[in-house]
């Protein structure tokens, strides 16, 4: 079978899993001119015909200011496919990736892979698109995984598909479920073709130590080249920690739970629905403002395993914020509000050190932020037509609260 045929059924299965591509949709696609990027620009020319789905696709390459790029034969091999290549000035890049290199190590990565994004989304608004295509394979995703279990000591990889709110652009990855191999054989097979990377790092890189790694497991366990693809999507057997955590606050029965399941987040909705709304008569719409949903960390509090509150975190420019914190009626005036702050600051002390803790304290509250530790910080303003007052902790980096054993 031609590399071709078996790619598009991978992209035609991504495309049906992920709910990639709809119609009307306009896809940036990146052409970084390497095997990749090249692949898919030609195989999703290809399925523009045969999906029975109408979007268009756009290639955009991106000058990175690298030396030795030229661009010329992938505008004509963007030619030989009907389309116009854009090529895009972000030549910056490299300038900052070289004031940000330390000493003799190769370039940094992570910073040119944000700056990377943040172009391919400026051209993408800038031509009105809602789409920007990525070549990141199967083989990179279980890449990734195995990166940040070992160097980030979390159990997670890149998203076939992912909104960003702030540029509002939907990131696809229609090779999610595409084998490098068969990229390279399409290459070879299509005779299509494909630039030197001109950058510097190229094959240099923690990455490629990995792959290393994971071609040599697949070499002695060859069922694992499936099977670790596999579990990538494989929900009806996931079976990790997360949901058993339950932070012991007292010995009482007073825990606090992270919120992973959606059964856990009805329960924190409903608990922040009577404090602030029904007895504190707070507008709804000010209480659950979509904005400041994201990218926040919550917890129920619980007492006997019943949830009685709820506290949260998330990362602002000031440091990390505590919000969002509610404990029922017939349970206040407990101490249980107490500890449970309590822990949390300490955990973010624990896990962010030095960091800033900050709150936007009631302020007839004032004496119980002041208790744990907490200082004023400016006047006193308003929110919800409510006194409030900034309560701040600055962890010095000799502050350290272990919560490992």
């Amino acid at each position: 079978m031609k590399a071709i045929r078996t790619i598009l059924a991978c992209l035609r299965k991504a495309d049906a899993t992920y709910n990639l591509i709809q119609h009307k949709d306009k896809i940036v696609v990146g052409l970084s001119g390497g095997k990749d990027s090249v692949a898919l620009l030609y195989a999703l020319s290809l399925y523009q015909k045969f999906s029975h789905t109408n979007f268009i696709i756009q290639p955009v390459i991106l000058d990175l200011g690298f030396e030795g790029f030229n661009p010329s034969i992938m505008i004509d091999f963007c030619r030989s496919l009907d389309l116009n290549l854009i090529v895009y000035d972000a030549r910056d890049v490299y300038k900052i990736l070289l004031a940000n290199k330390e000493d003799d190590k190769h370039l940094p990565c992570s910073i040119c892979s944000k700056m990377k994004k943040a172009a391919i989304n400026k051209v993408a608004n800038e031509l009105g698109f809602n789409k920007v295509a990525f070549a990141h394979h199967a083989d990179d995703a279980i890449e990734t995984l195995f990166m940040n279990e070992i160097y980030g000591g979390r159990v997670a990889t890149f998203a076939p598909k992912m909104h960003l709110e702030r540029a509002n652009i939907t990131f696809i990855r229609p090779f999610s479920l595409v084998r490098e191999k068969d990229i390279v054989s399409l290459i070879k097979e299509e005779d299509l073709p494909v630039l030197t990377s001109a950058c510097p790092s190229d094959k240099f890189t923690t990455r490629e130590d990995i792959k290393n790694v994971i071609n040599n497991i697949y070499k002695q366990f060859k069922e694992s080249k499936n099977n670790f693809l596999t579990m990538l999507s494989n929900y009806e057997k996931y079976s990790l920690w997360d949901d058993d955590i339950t932070y012991q606050l007292n010995a009482e029965g007073l825990t606090l739970k992270p919120v992973i399941r959606k059964e856990d987040q009805i329960n924190v909705n409903d608990i922040r629905y009577q404090v602030f709304v029904k007895d504190m008569g707070i507008d709804y719409s000010l209480e659950f403002e979509y904005e400041k949903e994201i990218g926040s960390t919550s917890f129920l509090i619980l007492f006997e395993n019943k949830p009685i509150g709820t506290i949260r975190y998330r990362k602002t420019e000031l440091g990390y914020k505590i919000e969002r914190f509610a404990i029922l009626k017939e349970y206040q005036k407990k101490g249980y509000g107490r500890l449970a702050i309590t822990f949390l600051k300490d955990l973010l002390i624990s896990k962010f050190n030095p960091c800033t803790i900050y709150i936007h304290g009631m302020s007839h509250l004032k004496d119980f932020y002041l208790s744990l530790g907490f200082n004023i910080e400016g006047d006193p303003f308003y929110e919800a037509d409510i006194e409030h007052f900034l309560f701040k902790k600055v962890s010095k980096k000799d502050t350290y609260v272990s919560f490992i054993c």
